[in-house]
């Protein structure tokens, strides 16, 4: 997701033709290979013991994450086709698919907790998460700490999975001659809170010309946003690429929206981590590299129709 300072000026969040079938949400929850159990007992050094031996990298993680055998995930689970609930209320998606190959590698369950989009970072500050995984953008600002410009926090450290751009779409048959942000001027825009959408929208605003105001409403989450753009409140909405596009394939059976102009801003997305826990970043980064040389990155793009965000290899803090 470009969230502020990233297009979810990161989230910018390569145009992808994001697919999916939604129906399969029992099979997308997230499984572990290591036994879960309570620190501090007998059997919790058993368990850990057989996630040692059932998981290649269980003995990088750090022992605390070893002991609990679950890595909280802070995540707004509301960016189809990245994470979102499916009809029976399971968490699906890209990112809770990869965190499931995540874990088999690592022996330890990934769960989601869902929190809106601009207080993820906020949440991993104060330890409620033990990583933040929303198709965040990494950006250098994300890295130091800093947003709108001013120093907000020491930052976080990223782990790239993922390579995503900024798109508009608006409603079907309605493009209204927008090709880029500069032809949004003197017309109203739907965001999401926090992402590099907003962002750019932002940005955009202060630079039309007077008279042609551009006016943009944020919102909670991506859907909300989508909600007021298919009720004739704005004129154009803007998301990270594969969601935009999920959007204009899914919503009304195809017949909601259209994408305009072209994707910009592409950036990777990253996995955020404490940079005071540098271990658990690098147990992750050797995951998601196993991950992506194994074969199991790549079904779970395909299986997305995300294929064209693929990284040929996961880096560490690589956002600008």
């Amino acid at each position: 997701m470009t969230a502020s300072s990233t297009c979810r000026t990161t989230t910018a969040k390569s145009r992808m033709a994001a697919v999916g079938a939604i129906a399969v949400a029992g099979t997308l929850l997230l499984t572990a290979c290591g036994d879960q159990t309570k620190s501090g007992s007998d059997t919790d050094a058993s368990s850990s013991s057989a996630g040692a031996a059932k998981a290649p990298l269980f003995d990088k993680l750090p022992k605390e994450i070893q002991s609990k055998g679950v890595v909280k995930v802070g995540s707004d689970i509301a960016y189809a086709p990245v994470e979102f609930k499916d009809k029976s209320g399971a968490t699906v998606g890209i990112d809770p698919d990869i965190a499931a190959a995540l874990g088999k590698q690592l022996g330890v369950k990934f769960e989601f907790e869902n929190a809106t989009f601009d207080t993820l970072v906020t949440g991993l500050r104060a330890k409620r998460y033990d990583i933040a995984m929303s198709a965040m953008t990494d950006t250098k600002d994300r890295q130091e700490g800093v947003e709108d410009g001013k120093k907000v926090g020491e930052g976080v450290d990223f782990v790239d999975y993922f390579t995503a751009g900024v798109s508009i779409y608006t409603p079907k048959g309605k493009d209204q001659g927008i090709k880029t942000w500069a032809d949004l001027c003197g017309k109203k825009i739907v965001v999401q809170r926090g992402t590099v959408s907003e962002d750019a929208a932002k940005k955009q605003a202060a630079t039309c010309p007077a008279g042609k105001k551009l006016t943009f409403e944020s919102f909670d989450n991506d859907q909300q946003a989508q909600t007021r753009l298919r009720g004739g409140g704005a004129d154009a909405g803007s998301s990270d690429s594969p969601i935009a596009a999920y959007a204009v394939k899914t919503s009304g059976g195809g017949n909601d929206f259209q994408l305009v102009g072209e994707t910009i801003d592409s950036a990777p997305y990253g996995i955020a981590v404490s940079k005071d826990n540098k271990q658990l970043s690098s147990a992750l980064l050797t995951a998601m590299n196993t991950i992506i040389e194994n074969g199991e990155y790549a079904k779970v793009l395909a299986k997305w129709g995300a294929e064209s965000g693929a990284i040929p290899e996961a880096k560490l803090n690589g956002g600008s």
